[in-house]
C-alpha cells in the first residue's frame, strides 16, 4: 500500500533542502503560509519531494498557517493540469529559464483564485509580494500581478470549457483507468480525487462512543469518519491511543484474516504501522518487517501512544528468514495509485514505467511471504493500487507459479462491508468513487485491492 522506500521499487531521489525561513522584516497576514506552500509546490515539481515531505518547518510558523499552506498546496498539486491550463494563455513567451520558482508562485495564486475561498485581492497581492521575496523572481512581479488579474477576470469561463478528467488526469493512468473499469467509471475515480479528502480513524474499542465523541459517523467498515476535524492532535483521544488515522479501505485487509487473538501475524512491509496497530488491538502476536529504520521508528513511536506491542524488525522483506506464521500480511510498495486524492503529487512524480518496475518487486516480495506461512495458515496481499498488474494480475500469476497456495475467496462470510468490494474472482477491490454519499467530504475512501490465500497442508 505505501510508497516504495527503496531504489529497488522505484523510491524518488531525495530532495534539497530549500527550507523556507520567515524573511526577517515582518511579513504581511497570510505571507508565511504561501511562503510555505510555494516552495513546497517547487520541491514536489523540480526535485520530486513527495508531499508528506514537501513542507519544511518554518520557525514560528501557526499551526493555522500551516494548514492552510498544506491545503494550497494539495489544491494545487489536485488541479495541476487545469492551473497550467489556465496560466499558460497569460504567458505569451512562457516561463522564463532564469526565474523556475515562478512556475510555483502563479500556480499558488491561481489556486486560491480559482478553487478556494480567499479573496482575490489577497491571493494577488501576496502572491506578487512572494515573487519581489525571491531574488530569482523579483523582477517578474509585475508579470505575477498581471497574470493573476486576467485570471480573476477570465479564469471562470476558462474552467467552464475545460475537462478535469483531461486536464488534471495525466494521460498515462486516464488510458490505463478507462481499458480497466470504462469510461464512466474512470470519469467517476477522477471526480472524487478532485476534493480534498475525509478523515477516517480506527479505534480500539467502542466505535459508536467514539463516533458521537470526534462529531462522525461509523461506516460500514467499522472505521469512524470525522466531518469536521480541525488538528488531529487536538482530537479527544489522540494523546489517550484511542484511536489511529486509517483510511477506510486501508482497514479492510487485515479483516480478511478473521480472528487472529493468539495468533503470530507477520506483517511484512508494515511502516508507518496501521495493520500492525490493528492486528496488535485484535490480539495477534505481531512481527512488524520493514526495510526502513526511519520508517520503523514512526511505527514505533505509533505503537507507543496507543499502547500497543509488536516484534519491530528492520529486514529486507524479500529475505527476511522468520517464521513460520500463522498468518501473513503483505502491504506491498506500489505505485499508490489508488490514494491520489490525499497524495496528488503521485500523479505527476509516477510514470507507466514505474508499473513494471514495481510489480517485478511485488513478485519476489509475494514469494518470500509465502515461504513464511506456515501450512494451513492465510496470506493476504494488498496494495493501493488501482492498476490491475499490482493487483489481479500478481495473484493470478501467482496462483499459476505455486501449486502450494490457493485463493479463498471473500464474500458475505467476511461481513458487510467486504462482501461489497468483492471482485467476481473472490478478491477484493475498492475504488475512489465508492461510497459517494451526496457531500463531498463524506464520500470515497481509497482505492485498494486485496487477495486471501491459503498455504496448502
Amino acid at each position: 500500500m505505501k510508497a516504495p522506500s527503496h531504489p529497488a521499487s522505484g523510491r524518488r531521489p531525495p530532495a534539497r533542502d530549500t527550507r523556507p525561513s520567515a524573511p526577517a522584516q515582518k511579513s504581511p497576514p497570510g505571507f508565511n503560509a504561501r511562503l510555505l506552500a510555494a516552495d513546497g509546490l517547487d520541491r514536489v515539481l523540480r526535485a520530486a519531494t513527495p508531499l508528506e515531505d514537501a513542507m519544511q518547518d518554518m520557525p514560528g510558523l501557526e499551526a493555522r498557517d500551516r494548514a492552510l499552506a498544506f491545503n494550497i498546496l494539495a489544491t494545487t498539486l489536485r488541479r495541476l493540469g487545469t492551473l497550467r491550463a489556465v496560466i499558460r494563455p497569460c504567458l505569451t513567451k512562457g516561463l522564463p529559464t532564469s526565474a523556475p520558482k515562478l512556475e510555483a508562485v502563479l500556480l499558488v495564486g491561481a489556486a486560491q483564485i480559482l478553487f478556494m475561498d480567499v479573496p482575490d485581492h489577497a491571493a494577488v497581492g501576496l502572491s506578487v509580494d512572494l515573487a519581489r521575496s525571491d531574488r530569482t523572481t523579483a523582477g517578474f512581479a509585475g508579470l505575477v500581478n498581471a497574470v493573476l488579474r486576467r485570471i480573476t477576470r477570465e479564469g471562470p469561463a476558462q474552467l467552464a470549457a475545460l475537462d478535469p478528467f483531461v486536464t488534471d488526469i495525466p494521460d498515462w493512468l486516464r488510458r490505463r483507468w478507462i481499458a480497466a473499469y470504462g469510461e464512466d467509471k474512470a470519469r467517476a475515480i477522477a471526480a472524487v480525487l478532485l476534493s480534498p479528502p475525509p478523515l477516517d480513524v480506527t479505534v480500539k474499542s467502542d466505535p459508536e462512543d467514539w463516533a458521537a465523541r470526534l462529531s462522525g459517523e461509523v461506516l460500514p467498515t467499522g472505521s469512524i469518519r470525522i466531518l469536521e476535524a480541525g488538528p488531529v492532535r487536538a482530537l479527544p483521544g489522540f494523546d489517550d491511543g484511542a484511536w489511529w488515522v486509517q483510511d477506510a479501505a486501508a482497514a479492510l485487509p487485515v479483516k480478511l484474516l478473521g480472528d487472529v487473538a493468539g495468533l503470530h501475524v507477520a506483517d511484512i512491509c508494515a511502516a508507518p504501522g496501521g495493520k500492525t496497530a490493528q492486528l496488535a488491538a485484535a490480539g495477534a502476536r505481531v512481527t512488524a518487517v520493514d526495510r526502513s529504520p526511519e520508517r520503523l521508528k514512526r511505527l514505533s513511536e505509533n505503537l507507543h501512544r496507543l499502547k500497543l506491542s509488536a516484534d519491530v524488525v528492520a529486514a529486507d522483506a524479500a529475505s527476511f528468514a522468520g517464521g513460520p506464521f500463522d498468518a501473513v500480511l503483505l502491504d506491498a510498495p506500489c505505485t499508490a495509485t489508488g490514494t491520489l486524492r490525499r497524495h496528488p503529487d503521485i500523479a505527476w512524480a509516477k510514470g507507466e514505467g514505474d508499473i513494471a518496475t514495481l510489480a517485478a518487486l511485488q513478485s519476489r516480495l509475494l514469494d518470500a511471504a509465502a515461504n513464511l506461512v506456515k501450512p494451513g495458515g492465510l496470506l493476504v496481499y494488498s496494495t493501493c493500487s488501482l492498476e490491475p498488474e499490482e493487483g489481479e494480475a500478481q495473484i493470478a500469476a501467482l496462483l499459476a507459479r505455486r501449486s502450494d497456495l490457493e485463493r479463498v475467496p471473500v464474500g458475505a462470510a467476511d461481513g458487510e462491508a467486504v462482501a461489497a468490494f468483492t471482485t467476481p474472482q473472490g478478491d477484493l477491490r475498492t475504488l475512489p468513487c465508492d461510497w459517494v454519499r451526496g457531500e463531498p467530504e463524506r464520500s470515497g475512501l481509497d482505492g485498494f485491492f486485496a487477495a486471501r490465500l491459503r498455504k496448502r497442508d
